[in-house]
């Protein structure tokens, strides 16, 4: 599939991601991710990134740190130039799934010998589950891409769980007033 534009959008009536992918056969995909699918998809297609582009034959990355560094530096140069600006095309496509979004309950990733990322979208959320299911195959590009988009909207949806880890110290709980209860 040659994947035209992408799109992630956060829903706040349905607090979930709608991922729409468009293709050069003029059709578009579309799908909700889940605050918990998207929380536990991230880390993989982060980690994935970095794998496809260690994989690059003109530099030799071989630790996990040169790895890393590398793929930010693919990142930032891809996101200088990308166009995130022009609005998303949904005229005229069709929709091989069907104009209701498919709800994401499993993905199945494969790194691919060719130098791209296989993701599997299915849908098995149980009896009413409408068993469809969508197939990406992105290179590194399209994959920090997909990232950019997904992080911008986690930023939105204000799903990124806080950090309880800085509070203050100096609270003692023992010394916490506890609340009284009188009748």
């Amino acid at each position: 599939m040659n994947i035209h534009q992408m799109s992630v959008q956060y829903d706040e009536r349905q607090d979930r991601l709608a991922l729409r992918v468009s293709n050069q056969d003029s059709q578009e995909f579309r799908l909700w991710l889940t605050r918990a699918m998207t929380l536990r998809l991230l880390p993989h297609l982060q980690a994935s990134v970095v794998q496809l582009e260690a994989r690059d034959p003109q530099v030799m990355a071989t630790d996990t740190t040169a790895q890393q560094m590398l793929a930010e530096l693919k990142r930032e140069n891809f996101l200088s130039q990308a166009d995130f600006s022009t609005p998303f095309v949904s005229q005229n496509l069709s929709l091989p799934l069907g104009p209701t979004p498919m709800l994401v309950t499993d993905v199945q990733l494969n790194l691919l010998n060719s130098g791209s990322l296989n993701l599997l979208f299915q849908d098995k959320s149980g009896e009413n589950a409408s068993g469809a299911s969508c197939e990406f195959n992105l290179q590194a590009a399209l994959l920090h891409g997909l990232l950019h988009l997904i992080e911008q909207a986690l930023k939105k949806a204000q799903w990124q769980q806080p950090d309880f880890s800085q509070r203050p110290d100096n609270l003692d709980p023992a010394s916490a007033e506890r609340p009284a209860y009188q009748h």
